[in-house]
């Protein structure tokens, strides 16, 4: 994730609390949002992001959360403590739903699971790649060290980046969810409309939840008020996730949404807005690739990546994030080829060039 080169146009931060504690650099407040809806920070490891939102729907009976947070003991402890800032106690938790696999959203899933009983969604494009990605990594591995190849990432670098991600498996409680969401699905709480909606492109079966009643967003990372969602073609991803993320963008565009409740930074209002910045984003990195070929024809995707702009000097980014960088400009050589503007070549390393065709 990076953050927007140009953000605007502006969205109205409704999260007034949880934008000072960012800029603070410290954990916001567990608060109470009104109409039955809890935000609880839960922080994260060694990350820029520094804590998830968790957010706690008030049921009947008890309480559903919407994510979980890391697998660590402190993230536990914030967990647990702020569901009792909230009147309620870990065992009251009845629905665990997830918006993706990822570490910071999946981790302590089956942790509450075991000591609540609660049952745990996710999508079924997500539910498939679990085991993969978590518990039987090998293939995994050697399938990220030959997308680096193909992609002309050196070898140094490139045998780093295919081990990068396994220390985050020991923060991810690797447990099968007990329910699957398909887009438009309706979960079981007593009291909310929500409905599950199908929003792929930072993970293959990421989730949103939207309450019509309410005019309530939960969109996970599909939408933050300040960085980019990272979409990078990857071996458990889907041909072409950045142009599944474009439609992803559409679906949720025109919803009735009063207020954006993500999973990262801060709450907002202006989604409309925040999606046009999100496009415009991408079309001036599509210009960075265009003229990064123009200047090397024939370079590989790595070459291509080391001359973007990122949010600090290459040098300076670990492994594990250069790798998501060559995924994102990956996804991007992707759309553009699909657009007729690129083309690859058929060897290994692939290389780049421009076809000479109108930009669209």
């Amino acid at each position: 994730m990076s953050p927007d080169a140009n953000p605007e146009p502006t969205i109205e931060i409704t999260g007034v609390a949880q934008k000072r504690a960012w800029d603070e650099g410290v954990l916001p407040p567990v608060e109470n949002l009104g109409q039955g809806l809890w935000s609880i920070p839960v922080p994260m490891p060694q990350s820029s992001l520094r804590y998830v939102l968790v957010y706690a729907l008030e049921l009947a009976n008890g309480v559903a959360i919407v994510d979980a947070g890391w697998d660590t003991a402190e993230a536990w402890e914030a967990l647990t403590s702020g569901l009792t800032k909230a009147g309620y106690a870990i065992g009251d938790v009845e629905a665990v739903l997830v918006t993706h696999i990822h570490p910071d959203h999946y981790g302590l899933a089956g942790r509450v699971r075991a000591a609540s009983g609660a049952w745990i969604a996710l999508h079924p494009a997500d539910a498939d790649v679990l085991q993969g990605r978590y518990v039987d990594t090998e293939p995994l591995i050697d399938l990220v060290r030959a997308q680096m190849a193909a992609a002309g990432v050196p070898e140094a670098p490139r045998e780093a980046m295919g081990q990068a991600s396994m220390p985050i498996r020991n923060l991810v409680d690797a447990v099968l969810p007990d329910v699957l969401l398909e887009d438009g699905d309706r979960p079981e709480l007593p009291g909310w409309d929500v409905t599950a909606l199908w929003t792929p492109g930072h993970s293959p079966g990421h989730l949103c939840f939207y309450d019509e009643r309410r005019k309530l967003l939960l969109s996970g990372d599909h939408v933050l008020p300040r960085i980019t969602p990272n979409i990078s073609l990857h071996p458990q991803q889907r041909p072409n996730p950045l142009a599944d993320f474009f439609e992803s963008l559409d679906k949720i565009e025109e919803l009735a949404v009063e207020e954006v409740l993500p999973a990262h930074e801060y709450r907002f209002r202006g989604l409309a807005q925040r999606v046009a910045a999100l496009r415009a984003h991408h079309e001036r990195r599509f210009g960075e690739v265009v003229a990064a070929l123009e200047a090397q024809p024939g370079a590989t995707a790595w070459e291509v990546t080391v001359e973007l702009t990122w949010s600090r000097p290459w040098e300076e980014i670990p492994f594990f994030m250069q790798r998501a960088a060559v995924g994102e400009t990956l996804a991007h050589l992707v759309v553009l080829e699909t657009r007729g503007t690129v083309r690859r070549s058929d060897s290994v390393p692939e290389r780049w060039t421009l076809t000479g065709a109108p930009r669209p």
